[in-house]
């Protein structure tokens, strides 16, 4: 895709899209930015899954964590925070990310919001309800999409880069809730094959499902009313944030300089191509069935980047 001829914008650069249809949504929208802040967002993201994961993998094995493990890995996560912190440059890594948050002007508090979700993610079993989920969804979530959010709102003034013009936490939420309530339902299967369940348990219990109703499911058992219409329910959630989101992303058109007003269109438009596939009455729900094939992300980047430029000219 040559992205010069298709925007005529003068930002635009030639983009091998080929090679990077199969990389994760976000990492696909910071493509459009200038090469030190997408490497910024690479080394801050980086980061970001290695926190995660610690917790992830651990969860994954589907043996119960007792409470000596979770102070251990506790621990481990806040040693880490407060080395970061107190602008530690504990190995290489750390000083190049210590030195993109300086360069950037980023802030702690989304690897603080982080930690905490993490942290309550070894000591508590699920969400015990929806209103739990989304306090453990502003590290999970909302923290890192705060981020992408900064690097694009960040300018330079005076040989510095200055924060954004906008509040990232308020900007971020919506975003970053849409596709987190996408994401459960495209990787039901999946993150269940893995003990991971991300369905807070009162909506279970409305529904009359039990967790082990939805590992049946997720190996291959018949999918019952029940679960069509619980993931009917996290569609509409879905929907409620992705209309805050097109609101939020239209407010902040005059804040952003074009590249990055289409790289929150890129984000935007490529979770509605997943979201327009989730079929609660009919769905399989299946990777193959909610995951587009990288044709069509390339012609759904098209038509994003199209529409952008006509909007522009």
């Amino acid at each position: 895709m040559n992205t010069r001829e298709s925007t005529k914008l003068d930002f635009a650069v030639d983009l091998e899209f080929d090679e990077i249809l199969t990389n994760p949504i976000l990492d696909i929208a910071a493509r459009f930015w200038e090469e030190d802040r997408y490497e910024a967002f690479k080394v801050c993201y980086r980061s970001m899954r290695r926190i995660d994961d610690l917790v992830d993998n651990r969860k994954e094995t589907g043996k119960a964590i007792s409470a000596s493990e979770a102070a251990n890995l506790t621990r481990m996560i806040y040693a880490w925070l407060k080395s970061v912190q107190a602008g530690e440059r504990t190995d290489s890594f750390q000083t190049e990310f210590l030195e993109r948050l300086e360069k950037f002007a980023i802030p702690l508090w989304p690897w603080e919001r982080l930690c905490q979700a993490m942290v309550h993610d070894l000591k508590c079993e699920g969400y015990q309800s929806l209103r739990s989920f989304l306090r453990y969804a502003k590290g999970a979530a909302v923290a890192p999409a705060a981020v992408f959010m900064h690097l694009c709102g960040v300018v330079r003034r005076d040989g510095r880069y200055a924060e954004p013009a906008y509040d990232i936490r308020r900007v971020a939420r919506p975003l970053a809730l849409f596709s987190y309530f996408v994401h459960i339902i495209r990787d039901f299967r999946k993150d269940l094959k893995s003990n991971l369940n991300y369905f807070a348990h009162d909506l279970l219990r409305q529904h009359s499902l039990e967790l082990g109703d939805l590992r049946e499911i997720a190996t291959g058992g018949e999918i019952r009313p029940s679960f069509r219409n619980l993931v009917g329910q996290y569609r509409s959630f879905a929907d409620y944030y992705r209309r805050s989101a097109r609101n939020k992303i239209d407010e902040m058109a005059g804040l952003l300089l074009p590249r990055y007003q289409l790289s929150l269109e890129v984000v935007y438009s490529l979770y509605s191509q997943v979201f327009e596939r989730i079929d609660p009455a009919h769905g399989m729900f299946s990777q193959g069935e909610l995951n587009p094939q990288p044709e069509e992300i390339k012609a759904r980047l098209q038509l994003t980047v199209d529409r952008f430029a006509a909007a522009k000219n």
